[in-house]
């Protein structure tokens, strides 16, 4: 059992790549540690907010997806970069289309939110 991919082995394994991977984002990424800032504010006012569970996921789930499309963007840039710094069409698109994924996940998010708390507000 010294080359365990399975089980407990490979969970701690994959918990620690992933570890790696948010260690990652927020060393390199200025855009990744300005949505987790927000996120963590976010996550704090939808827990203190008086509102139903549903709607708390919502507000949570809505502000992690931006986390997760960042992350994803952030994932893409990184392989393109690595493929070589001379500019190609494919990759200019493959990054504009990874930060329009962001734009419509943050639209998501604002969407949400308003529509969640704007009977809250009035």
């Amino acid at each position: 059992m010294a080359n365990d991919t399975t089980g407990l082995t490979r969970i701690i394994k994959a918990a620690g790549y992933s570890w790696q991977g948010f260690r990652a984002a927020w060393k390199n990424e200025a855009a990744f540690r300005q949505e987790g800032t927000v996120a963590v504010i976010a996550v704090i006012i939808a827990c203190w907010l008086d509102v139903d569970a549903i709607t708390r996921v919502l507000l949570i789930g809505s502000v992690l997806l931006v986390m997760i499309v960042e992350i994803l963007n952030s994932a893409i840039e990184a392989v393109v970069d690595r493929i070589g710094s001379e500019r190609h069409e494919l990759s200019g698109r493959a990054k504009d289309m990874g930060s329009a994924a962001v734009l419509l996940s943050i639209f998501i998010a604002l969407i949400t939110w308003g529509t969640l708390l704007w009977p809250h507000l009035r």
